[in-house]
C-alpha cells in the first residue's frame, strides 16, 4: 500500500545516521545555535525577513494569534474571518483567547476562500486567518487587495503548501505573518515542529517573547534594555521578568538540526511534488467523475497530499473501493469545521456551508509524497482513471 507518510525523513537512512552522530556528541540540547541556523536558512528560502522556529505547527498559529493580540492589532471579541475547510488549531486559538472566528465557504474548484467571498462577509470583519489549502490558493492578491482595502489584518496559515506560488509569489508571503509545519508527512519532517515568518520588527520581538514564556532573553541587546527601562528592572532581576502572556513553545537543537539536515533537499521535493501534482491534476480533470481543480491561477503547487472531490457520494464510494488496500486514503482535511465536536460545543450556528459540506461528504486525499516512484504515480493515475 502507499502511505500517506512513507518515511519519517527525505534521505531517511543518512538523516538518521547523522541525527544518532548529532546526539552522541551535543552536550546542550535545548534551543541554541541550531535552531537560530535553522530560522535563519528558511526566512532566506521563504523570502521573509524574519523566521521564527517554534515546537509544532499548531504552536505556530496560536504563538501568531497571541502575538498580534498583545501588539494590540486585534482584541478580544474581534471577528477573524477563517476558512470552513482548515485545521482545528486554526480556529481553536481564536475561541481561546476571545476571539470570534467568522465561517467563510470555500470553492469547490480551489478548496479555498476566494476574494468574492471575504467581500460578501467582510463587514465588521477584523482580520482573516486564511488557510492555504494542500498546496492550493484562491486568488490571493486580489484577497489582499480586499483585506487592504477594508483595513483587515491578514494572517496566513502555510502549513500545507510550502513551496507554492502564485502571481510570481511564495504562498505564505501575502499578509503580515504566516506559519509553517514540519509534522512527519508534511514538505519538511522535523518530526514535531513549526515556523513564523514576518517582515515586521515589532511582531518578530514579540513572537520571540511569546514563544518562551514573555521574558526578553532571546531579544537583541538594544531591544532587552528598552524593555528593561521601561519596566524599571535591573538586568539580574531580567531573568525572570516576564513582559507580557506567552507560552513555552520553544524547539529542541534537535528539531534544529533535522531542519538543517532536511532544508538542503527542499528544493527536490518540491520539485517532485509539484511535477506530481501536475499528473494528478490532469488525470482528475480528464475524468467526468471529478470535479474540476482549478490551479491555473498559480504557477506551481506544492502540496503533500492531493485532494479529489467526487461529483456524488455513490462515485465517492466507487473510488474509496478503487483506493482500497492500495493507496491510503483520508478525508479531505478535517472536513466542515463546524461538524466538529469541540465547535458544536463552544459555537451555536445555525449557517450553512454548501461547498464545504460537499468536499467533506465527495472528497477525499491521498499521499503527494516526494519519494513516490515513478510505478507508484502511474498507479495513482490509473486508479484516478474512470
Amino acid at each position: 500500500m502507499i502511505k500517506l507518510v512513507k518515511s519519517t525523513f527525505y534521505k531517511e537512512k543518512e538523516t538518521k545516521e547523522s541525527l544518532a552522530k548529532f546526539i552522541l556528541n551535543t552536550e546542550i540540547m535545548s534551543m541554541g545555535d541550531e535552531c537560530k541556523k535553522f530560522e535563519t536558512a528558511f526566512a532566506k528560502k521563504q523570502k521573509r525577513k524574519y523566521a521564527l522556529l517554534v515546537s509544532s505547527g499548531s504552536m505556530a498559529n496560536q504563538v501568531l494569534i497571541q502575538s498580534v493580540m498583545n501588539r494590540g492589532l486585534l482584541k478580544k471579541g474581534d471577528k477573524v474571518a477563517v476558512s470552513a475547510l482548515t485545521w482545528a488549531t486554526n480556529i481553536m486559538p481564536l475561541l481561546q483567547l476571545g476571539l470570534e472566528p467568522v465561517i467563510l465557504d470555500v470553492d469547490i474548484a480551489t478548496f479555498n476562500v476566494s476574494s468574492v467571498e471575504l467581500e460578501k462577509h467582510i463587514k465588521g470583519i477584523k482580520a482573516f486567518f486564511i488557510t492555504n489549502v494542500l498546496g492550493l490558493c484562491g486568488d490571493m492578491s486580489e484577497i489582499k487587495k480586499v483585506c487592504d482595502k477594508h483595513n483587515v489584518l491578514l494572517l496566513e496559515d502555510n502549513c500545507e503548501s510550502l513551496g507554492s506560488e502564485i502571481d510570481g509569489k511564495l504562498l505564505g508571503n501575502f499578509g503580515l505573518a504566516s506559519t509553517f509545519s514540519f509534522f512527519v508527512g508534511h514538505h519538511l519532517s522535523t518530526i514535531e515542529g513549526g515556523m513564523i515568518c514576518t517582515d515586521d520588527d515589532d511582531l518578530y520581538n514579540m513572537l520571540v517573547m511569546v514563544r518562551a514564556h514573555g521574558w526578553d532573553r532571546n531579544l537583541a541587546p538594544e531591544t532587552q534594555q528598552k524593555l528593561r527601562k521601561e519596566a524599571g528592572c535591573d538586568d539580574f532581576y531580567a531573568k525572570y521578568t516576564f513582559y507580557d502572556l506567552a507560552y513555552n513553545a520553544r524547539p529542541t537543537e534537535i528539531t534544529g538540526f533535522l531542519g538543517n539536515s532536511q532544508l538542503p533537499y527542499l528544493d527536490e521535493m518540491i520539485t517532485k511534488r509539484v511535477s506530481n501534482f501536475k499528473r494528478f491534476a490532469e488525470a482528475v480533470n480528464a475524468n467526468d467523475d471529478f470535479m474540476k481543480i482549478d490551479h491555473a491561477h498559480i504557477n506551481a503547487v506544492s502540496n503533500m497530499a492531493m485532494p479529489i472531490v467526487c461529483k456524488t457520494p455513490e462515485k465517492a464510494e466507487i473510488y474509496k473501493k478503487k483506493f482500497a488496500g492500495a493507496v491510503e486514503i483520508r478525508p479531505v482535511i478535517a472536513g466542515n469545521m463546524l461538524n466538529q465536536p469541540f465547535y458544536k460545543k463552544y459555537v451555536h450556528s445555525s449557517a450553512t456551508y454548501p461547498n464545504t459540506d460537499f468536499v467533506h461528504q465527495n472528497g477525499f486525499y491521498f499521499a503527494n509524497n516526494a519519494e513516490l516512484t515513478e510505478e507508484e504515480v502511474d498507479l495513482i493515475v490509473a486508479l484516478l482513471n474512470k
